[in-house]
């Protein structure tokens, strides 16, 4: 069962989700900021400090039984998260795109279905946050008009090694039109308040007229190209 703002039910015994409404999203920013950490932390509850490094596309539907987030880089592992909006069931669906230069065009086609971005930086490297003007306007450029993007400040229990102070990144957020978060993949600190209130930003969006559904990419139907390339790194330390 989820923990955090958005709840949600175990698909398989809620008579399956052939039907939901979908909600598509992307995690962007600099190689090495904890993208995959945080997804991780999401999806499995639990932190990895090495694993291996996103190269391409990532592509996580969000679970509830337990994950390893090895199996993902094999190609088309997913499973599926309904998380519950103003009591109804949603699919969140969520790609974690590769920080490397190399890999950005491939990460633009991605822009495309999302109605939101989680852009995240790192609280102990000034550059990541640096950045962000670039992966802002990238997103903006890329994506649909009525993209919503929350700003994620990871790292936040290391507090001893923090360049980025939350005044800053809060002036960031509100000069761009961000909700800001502050998290810690490492203690699932605000992760699943990062992606659920995105979601329900979004999903109050759609019953506005302001933005309407599109057909999303179901995994099934994700061309993923065969089995991903793979380095080894460490995201979060």
């Amino acid at each position: 069962m989820s923990r955090g703002t958005g709840g949600g039910s175990n698909p398989s015994s809620a008579g399956g989700d052939k039907g939901l409404k979908k909600i598509s999203m992307v995690v962007i920013g600099d190689t090495g900021v904890g993208k995959s950490c945080l997804l991780l932390q999401f999806v499995d509850k639990r932190f990895s400090a090495v694993h291996d490094l996103t190269i391409g596309i990532f592509f996580g539907y969000i679970i509830f039984q337990s994950l390893h987030l090895s199996n993902y880089f094999k190609g088309v592992d997913f499973g599926s998260r309904v998380i519950d909006i103003g009591g109804e069931k949603v699919k969140l669906q969520i790609w974690d795109t590769a920080g490397q230069e190399s890999f950005r065009s491939i990460a633009r086609s991605y822009y495309r279905d999302a109605a939101g971005a989680l852009l995240v930086f790192d609280l102990t490297r000034r550059e990541s946050f640096g950045h962000l003007h670039r992966w802002l306007q990238e997103a903006r450029q890329f994506a649909n008009p009525g993209i919503t993007i929350t700003l994620v400040g990871n790292k936040a229990d290391m507090n001893h090694k923090r360049v980025i102070q939350k005044e800053e990144a809060e002036h960031f957020a509100r000069e761009n039109g961000l909700m800001y978060v502050e998290a810690s993949a490492k203690t699932a600190l605000s992760v699943d308040d990062a992606f659920l209130e995105t979601a329900k930003i979004i999903w109050e969006k759609l019953n506005s007229g302001s933005i309407t559904f599109r057909s999303a990419h179901d995994v099934d139907s994700v061309p993923l190209g065969g089995s991903a390339n793979k380095g080894k790194g460490g995201c979060c330390r």
